[in-house]
C-alpha cells in the first residue's frame, strides 16, 4: 500500500516534467513559415481532415510546422504514429488515420510540386541542437 501511494505521488510530481519536455518551446526553421494552407481546391474529405489536422497538432507545436515540412508518406506515417503516442495528444486510431491522408494528400498535391520552397524534417539529433542554441 505504502509502495503505491509513494509511486502515485512520485509520479504525480513527476508528470508536469515530463510534458514540459515533450512540448518544448523550441523553434524550428518550418515553424516561421506560413500557418495555413488554401485548401478550397482540396477533396471535401481532405478539407475536413485539415480542420482535424489543425485542431489536433496545434495542441503541442505550431501548424506551420507539418506545413512547411516536406517528407515521403512512410515518414509522414511514422510521424503521425509518434505524434499520436505523445502524452495528451488526444490524437485516437481513425483520427490519426485521417490526419495522416491529409498530409499525404497535401504532400502530393502541394508540396512535392515545389520541393524547394520547404523544408526536409529534421532529426531529433539537428531538433536538440537547435534546442541547445535557443537556450
Amino acid at each position: 500500500m505504502h509502495n503505491a501511494i509513494r509511486f502515485m505521488t512520485l509520479a504525480c510530481l513527476s508528470a508536469p516534467l515530463f510534458l514540459a519536455a515533450q512540448t518544448s518551446n523550441v523553434t524550428l526553421p518550418q515553424d516561421k513559415g506560413p500557418n495555413k494552407i488554401d485548401i478550397s481546391s482540396y477533396p471535401a474529405e481532405q478539407q475536413k481532415s485539415y480542420k482535424m489536422f489543425t485542431d489536433k497538432c496545434s495542441k503541442c507545436h505550431t501548424i506551420a510546422r507539418p506545413i512547411n515540412t516536406t517528407m515521403t508518406k512512410d515518414e509522414w506515417a511514422r510521424y503521425v504514429k509518434r505524434m499520436m503516442h505523445k502524452p495528451n495528444s488526444g490524437i485516437s486510431d481513425s483520427q490519426g488515420k485521417a490526419i495522416y491522408e491529409f498530409l499525404a494528400y497535401d504532400q502530393e498535391s502541394r508540396k512535392d510540386k515545389n520541393p524547394s520552397v520547404f523544408s526536409k524534417s529534421l532529426s531529433d539529433e539537428e531538433i536538440e541542437k537547435l534546442k541547445a542554441q535557443q537556450q
